[in-house]
């Protein structure tokens, strides 16, 4: 009975981690270089379906972290002290409208399980006041 807080608690964490990383991708969205000197690379959760004793599926939890393999983008700016031969100087592989979109999503399926909550501890409310007349 209660195993909806849980599944609906770990979906909240898995959101809220898919929304700190989205927020990371977007802080590094303009920047040239790292600390290791190379261009910021996407990074993107990967959620698994998690194990509950006794059910086949017991909610959501985050399997690692992946970046994306796309290819950087190259924007030319030759007075650049990072530029490459050609004048060329990679920028990251971030789309800012792809990461707002991805924010919004994990935002509303936060949004969502918060409501699951809610209303699972109005219905075990109700069910606590139904021997009451």
């Amino acid at each position: 009975m209660f195993s909806i807080f849980d599944i609906s608690g770990s979906a909240m964490a898995a959101q809220g981690q898919r929304m700190n990383v989205t927020a990371s991708n977007l802080a590094n969205a303009d920047s040239v270089a790292g600390p290791d000197g190379e261009a910021y690379r996407a990074k993107h959760l990967i959620f698994e379906a998690r194990q509950q004793s006794g059910r086949e599926i017991g909610g959501v939890r985050v399997r690692g972290l992946v970046e994306d393999s796309g290819p950087l983008r190259q924007e030319y700016r030759p007075e650049h002290p990072l530029a490459d031969e050609a004048g060329y100087v990679s920028l990251p592989n971030v789309e800012p409208v792809n990461e707002m979109v991805d924010m919004i999503a994990a935002s509303r399926s936060y949004q969502a399980n918060v409501e699951v909550l809610n209303t699972s501890k109005q219905l075990m409310l109700k069910t606590l006041t139904l021997g009451e007349n």
